[in-house]
Parts: C-alpha cells; structure tokens; sequence
C-alpha cells in the first residue's frame, strides 16, 4: 500500500508556511456502509421459544449443582458451558463447584479415579482460568523417567489437545508446562490432518489461537458447530446456547447501533483520531495543541487548526457529559482520573511526535515507557472502570496508574504485536520509529532475530496476565476481564497482519460471525 506527503506547504502555530510536509496514509476505506447505522430487526423470538429458553436455563443450572457420579464429569460440563458461551449465566455456581475441586486438588484428595492426561489438564485450566492456584506439577505423571512427555500419550489426541490449552495458562518459572506447549503443538499439527471433524477443527482452532488467548463469543460461535458434530452433546445445552448467542448477538447489535451513547467506545475513537492527528496529519509546528489539551478549556479552541477543532470540542464535550452522569451518583473523581489521562496520552504522542521531527531513533529503555503508554490501554482502562459500579474505588484507579504488572504486560502484547506487522507500512510513509527499529538500531540484531526476541516478550506477557488473575487479585476481577480483553483483541487484530488499519480477514469474519451472521437453531 502506497503511502502519500502532501506537496501542499501548510500554516504553521504563528501564521507562516511551514517547510514540513504532511504525512498521510491510504487507510482502507470503511467496508462495512450502512451496516450497523440502522437498528436491527426485532428479535425473532416468540413466547414461546422464550419461556423455552428460561426452562433450558434453569436445566442447566441444576445440572451444574446436582452431584455426579463423578466429578470429572462436572468439570467436562464446566468446560463446555464456557465454550459454549453461556457461563456468564452461572457465575456463581461455577465458582462454588471449582471452589470445592480445588480444595481437593490443594489437599490431594483423590475425588476422580479417572485422571487422565484429559481430566488432568482440563481441571487445571478451569482453575488457572477462574483464578485458582493450581499445581503445576500436577502434570509430572505424565513424563518418563528421563523427564520427557510419555510417547504414548501421542494416541491420545484429545487429551493433546487440553494438556496444549492447559499449558497456555503457565505463569513464570513453570518449565514443565513450556516443555508441554512444544510437545502438544508439534504433535497435534501432526494429527490434525489424520482425525475426523470435529476434532480436526479443534485441533485446527486452537493451534491457530488457544483459548487463552480468544475471544469468548467467537469461541461460543465456533465451537456450537463443533460441539453439535461430537454425537455425544447435550441436546437441552446445546439448544440453550444457540438461543442464548441468537439473543446476545442482538443485543451487541443493537449496542452497536447505540455506539454513541457509550463513553468507553468514545473514548476508543478519540484515542485513535488523536494518534492518527500526531503520527499522520498533523505537522510539528501544530502541535501546540498538546498545551491547549493539558488546559482542557473551550477557550482555547480558536488557537487550534480547524481539523483540531473538531476533535477538540468533541472530547470536551464527552467527557462534560460523563461527568454530569457520574456527579447524579457522587463519582466525580473517576472522571477527573480520565481526563487526566487523556492528557497524558496526548502527552506521550508529542514525544513521539518530537522523537520523529528530529529523526531520532530511542533506545529501547527510552522508547518502550512511552510506547506502552502510547498504545493507549491504560487510558481506556481508566475509561472502562469509569462506569463500573460500586466496588470500583479511588484506590481501584490508583492501582491502575501505579503501573500493574498486568496492565502493563497487556500493553506489552499490544505494542510488539502492532510493531511487528505494522513497521514496514509506517516507515514507508514516514513514522516514529517503532520497537523493531530501535532493538535493531541499539543491539545490532536481524529482523528475524528482533521478531523472535519481541514473541517471546509477548509470551512473558502473557504468563504475567496469568499471575495477575490468581487470587487474592489485587483490584476486582471487573477491572482485570477488560484488560484481559483488550490483550486478545491484539491477538485477534496482530496475528500475523494488521488486521485493524487494513480492515483484514480476522477482523471481518471475527464481526461478521459475532454480528451479522444467524445460527440456525
């Protein structure tokens, strides 16, 4: 994709032509039209077939709380209703059910005499997963005597496949569950093309993006398909979950029609303008408009270029409207904490700016604390815990702006991956620098070689995500879900190409599958 500089000379702050050129970029135009400026057709849901959905709702409820035979049978039903996407349902009985399985798992208690490699890691994952401690060397049976995996589990592919997912849930300093990620992923890309569907698809889905890393309505609209072609499905839960994604799918339609009310999205699209006014359209001389931002003061509109000015009163106005909601119900602080980031995003996107004009490569010390904050995570976290309930605190907000260690690993997987898929196109039409340039620049290393030390950063990142859901958690996990979120977006968008400048593959289907398209029922 070409990049374009205006040949145009433009005003500079004081009234002259200023020498520097606009740096523009051929962004894909919007493909989705008309899409999603229009509501929804009602729900197609009669009486009915909503009196039904409460009876399977209820069926599966009592499931998750009636005993079983075994309680290995309770964590395949956990697990299904979390693909299936309807755990959301049953929080709490989830949590009481793993809450005992833990207890056993902490004290050794043998609750299963059916603990294979499959029950095994799925029990692991379910506890890392909700925040559970869980002992890693768990997965010491399953290794030889010389400490490698068994080559007999090879046969058991569906037991793979979960040791692969568990093993994605490691924290730092778990070398057992590193070895098992290599193992499963070199055989399961072997079997993936000798097992029938739907295994294969699972197979193929989770060597592609692991659960840990996905997004949990995709991975519902997925696996429905998949769990209706094992013969062995529940017919009342898998009826349930398709009524249920019918229903949840439009809803986010219509919020999606609604966007306008929402301030976190707003806040999104504010982040994004304002990047693309320092890093694209914007000439350092305009950049004055970092000082009329950390003034945050209609009075200083008529300093600004008349594309900023459009940005500007827009931002004050979203934020005066937050605020009056949030002054109804006595949180007037959580919006100051917000606005006090957006000035300092605004902030760190003039280093950036800065860093450009002078055509200055950073270090990697002096890039990566402003990159991190550039990427904009901590601003829209600041945003999403703005209209939390009552357990979001000042201290919650304090937390988030000492610099967490899981704030800050999401913010790590957002910039390497961007950096990664996106240098080349920004240094063609004239960027700051990304981390690739600068690791290569200050450490003399190859592209590859950067890419592969910047992948395993990212999979640190992810280890460090981990750690920061197990409990005690510092914050409520309200405030940790986005941040996870946020972390699989990039996944999602970054994985490989950047699916979120070029509007790519992952991104249209990901919305299309979540927005558009119905599941038969």
């Amino acid at each position: 994709m070409s990049c374009q500089i205006s040949e145009n000379l433009v005003p500079s702050e004081d009234g002259n032509m200023s020498k520097e050129y606009r740096h523009l970029a051929n962004f894909v135009p919007d493909i989705w039209g008309d899409t999603f400026l229009a509501p929804p057709p009602d729900l197609d849901m009669d009486d009915i077939t909503r009196s039904e959905y409460e009876e399977l709702k209820e069926k599966v409820r009592r499931k998750l709380v009636t005993s079983m035979d075994k309680p290995s049978q309770k964590l395949v039903l956990i697990d299904t209703v979390q693909r299936l996407g309807v755990a959301y349902h049953f929080e709490k009985e989830i949590e009481e059910v793993l809450q005992i399985i833990y207890h056993h798992h902490c004290n050794h208690t043998q609750i299963d005499d059916d603990e294979g490699l499959y029950i095994t890691s799925v029990r692991f994952r379910l506890l890392r997963e909700h925040g559970f401690d869980a002992d890693y060397e768990t997965f010491n049976k399953f290794r030889d005597e010389e400490g490698r995996f068994r080559e007999s589990l090879i046969s058991d592919v569906k037991g793979m496949l979960e040791l692969y997912e568990a093993a994605d849930f490691q924290v730092h300093g778990e070398n057992i569950l590193e070895e098992a990620l290599s193992f499963t992923n070199f055989h399961l890309k072997l079997a993936e093309t000798k097992v029938d569907y739907p295994l294969s698809t699972q197979i193929a889905n989770a060597l592609y993006r692991p659960l840990r890393k996905s997004l949990t309505r995709l991975v519902a609209r997925s696996y429905i398909s998949i769990y209706e072609g094992y013969g062995t499905h529940d017919q009342n839960l898998l009826k349930f979950a398709k009524l249920d994604f019918k229903i949840v799918q439009h809803l986010h339609r219509n919020e999606v029609y609604e966007l306008s009310r929402k301030f976190t999205t707003k806040v999104t699209s504010l982040i994004s303008i304002l990047d693309d006014i320092y890093d694209v359209y914007g000439i350092y001389e305009e950049l004055f408009f970092t000082k009329a931002i950390q003034r945050w003061d209609i009075n200083c509109i008529d300093q600004l270029s008349n594309y900023m000015k459009v940005w500007y009163k827009t931002v004050l106005t979203v934020y005066k409207e937050m605020e009056d909601l949030m002054s109804k119900e006595e949180k007037t602080y959580r919006i100051q904490f917000a606005i006090d980031e957006m000035k300092r995003q605004s902030q760190v996107y003039f280093a950036e700016a800065k860093w450009l004009h002078e055509n200055y490569i950073p270090t990697m010390e002096e890039y990566m604390p402003i990159a991190l904050m550039s990427c904009g995570y901590l601003d829209l976290t600041i945003a999403c815990c703005v209209g939390l309930d009552d357990s979001i605190t000042k201290e919650t907000f304090i937390w988030a702006l000492n610099d967490p260690k899981i704030l800050r690993a999401s913010s790590t997987i957002s910039r390497l991956m961007s950096d990664i898929v996106t240098h080349k196109f920004e240094q063609e039409r004239g960027h700051v620098s990304s981390a690739v340039e600068c690791y290569m620049k200050q450490h003399g290393t190859s592209l590859h070689a950067t890419y592969d030390e910047f992948f395993d950063r990212v999979n640190d990142a992810w280890k460090d995500i981990t750690e920061g859901f197990l409990k005690p958690t510092a914050v409520p996990t309200s405030v940790l879900n986005p941040i996870l979120n946020l972390a699989k977006v990039m996944d999602l968008f970054y994985k490989g190409e950047d699916a979120y400048t070029h509007a790519g593959y992952p991104a249209q289907t990901g919305i299309t599958a979540m927005l558009i398209d119905s599941i038969p029922i």
